[in-house]
């Protein structure tokens, strides 16, 4: 069979499947197989595949017809330009997360600032700080011990040299921090999501009845005082940024900016009267 052929059928079947990126993403897995990239490939649509080619993306395609994330079916994803290693125990990052990353750095920090990212999933959110500020100490915490297998693995892909703790939330810090980076759970448990989204793990989107539980947690954990008065940096639905706002200023913090889904919080000051 030639290219142009099983991508004609493969395109057919996926979007018969409902897939609304069906060309797309039929290319995208010819690419990773054949490891040709996509001008090489509609410039010589006349090669053939062979029987193992076409048995490989035979697997592919229906896979993808059944609606799983591509982002698992190549076991890798793009994040701020960077490509991340990804599987079934975490989350894939989403481009709304990228503007967390794009704020941070417009932030004033000190020279090494200490940076937590809160929930880290495949690390992709805590490397990229890494990366775009070198003199940071940054450390990444997540429940989910085997997402932190993957965190080492990102991290060691780009040698990025970073503190990883098990643990809920800001528990595994010793010590007060600059930044908190929280991209936690937020989908309230009964909102519909589509059915990509429901092959990736619950623990990972959904965040109680109206999806900011662990934000209150968080919030609550940072009312102690152990972990200084961080600038925290959340992602939620647009919807839900004024009840985020309120659990924020529970704990002393108040809604500095917003930018699509991201909130930022800063540590009130109050003026004691004599």
């Amino acid at each position: 069979m030639a290219i142009k052929d099983w991508l004609r059928d493969a395109t057919k079947q996926l979007d018969e499947a409902g897939i609304g990126t069906a060309r797309l993403d039929a290319l995208v897995l010819l690419e990773d197989v054949l490891n040709k990239d996509r001008a090489h490939l509609l410039a010589h649509p006349e090669t053939k595949l062979t029987v193992e080619q076409q048995k490989v993306l035979k697997n592919l395609v229906e896979r993808r017809a059944k609606h799983e994330p591509l982002a698992y079916i190549r076991e890798k994803t793009e994040f701020y330009g960077r490509e991340f290693t990804l599987n079934h125990d975490v989350l894939e990052p989403r481009p709304e997360s990228e503007t967390m990353i794009d704020l941070l750095k417009k932030l004033k920090l000190p020279a090494k600032p200490v940076i937590a990212d809160i929930g880290t999933g495949s690390g992709a959110i805590a490397i990229t700080a890494k990366l775009e500020i070198p003199t940071a100490n940054v450390f990444a915490t997540d429940i989910d011990e085997n997402c932190l297998v993957l965190t080492r693995q990102n991290a060691k892909k780009y040698e990025t040299k970073m503190t990883i703790l098990h643990g809920n939330l800001l528990e595994p810090l010793k010590k007060p921090v600059d930044v908190i980076l929280a991209n936690l759970p937020y989908v309230p448990d009964h909102y519909q999501i589509n059915q990509a989204a429901l092959q990736e793990p619950r623990i990972a989107i959904f965040g109680g009845e109206d999806g900011l539980e662990l934000y209150r947690q968080l919030f609550k954990q940072l009312k102690t005082g152990k972990y200084g008065k961080p600038v925290v940096f959340t992602e939620s639905l647009p919807f839900q940024h004024q009840d985020l706002a309120k659990i924020a200023s529970q704990a002393g913090y108040q809604q500095t900016q917003e930018d699509d889904f991201i909130q930022v919080f800063f540590k009130s000051v109050t003026t004691q009267q004599p």
